[in-house]
């Protein structure tokens, strides 16, 4: 039974690291399909709090719906009170690695891009190692803190106990190594990492 225990805690650590959210050059919500209430209300908080003051929100049209996922996402951004000048919309990605390049590609349009050296990542709880690993593959020298969404309706040491949650963390458990393994993905130092992040303020 502790061996059991021990496994489950192990994977959820390596899914969902901790990294908690730091004041950032900038924003970075990986647009979603699934709990997009939850998703603009922690995105909206954080822009309260002043942990940054420019918001990429990146996702196009998936699951075959008519509209962009950045685009449903900044409507509810800003009926929430984020100016819409805050919002950098990418409406192209498809995937994770797309979120990635689409989105950089997009924030170097508006922004200088090389005086940005922290973001802060909005996205699901379950995905959060995968994003932190998508991020140092393809804009690298980050320092990445992370806002993880949690919209299962159980706490997260309870996610082996919620069949969706259990579901969503043991498949990332299961892809991260083929991933990696096909050059997509970069592994991180959770350590320091997660050091670099929290010394680091916005410029």
């Amino acid at each position: 039974m502790n061996t059991q225990a021990n496994t489950i805690d192990a994977i959820g650590r390596y899914v969902m690291p901790p990294f908690p959210p730091c004041p950032s050059d900038l924003g970075f919500l990986f647009g979603t399909r699934h709990g997009v209430p939850e998703f603009c209300d922690a995105a909206y908080r954080l822009w309260q709090d002043g942990m940054f003051r420019r918001l990429l929100v990146s996702g196009g049209r998936t699951g075959g719906l008519p509209f962009a996922e950045a685009d449903v996402i900044a409507d509810r951004l800003v009926g929430l009170g984020v100016p819409e000048s805050a919002l950098i919309l990418e409406t192209a990605a498809t995937n994770t690695g797309e979120n990635v390049r689409f989105g950089r590609a997009r924030v170097a349009e508006v922004m200088d891009v090389a005086a940005i050296g922290s973001v802060v990542v909005i996205g699901k709880v379950c995905s959060t190692r995968r994003y932190l690993m998508t991020l140092q593959r393809h804009w690298p020298g980050l320092s990445v803190s992370v806002c993880p969404v949690n919209y299962f309706g159980v706490p997260l040491e309870r996610w082996h106990e919620h069949d969706e949650f259990r579901a969503r963390v043991l498949g990332e458990f299961a892809k991260i190594p083929r991933y990696l393994a096909e050059g997509f993905l970069a592994e991180i130092d959770d350590a320091s990492t997660a050091a670099e992040s929290s010394e680091h303020a916005p410029r």
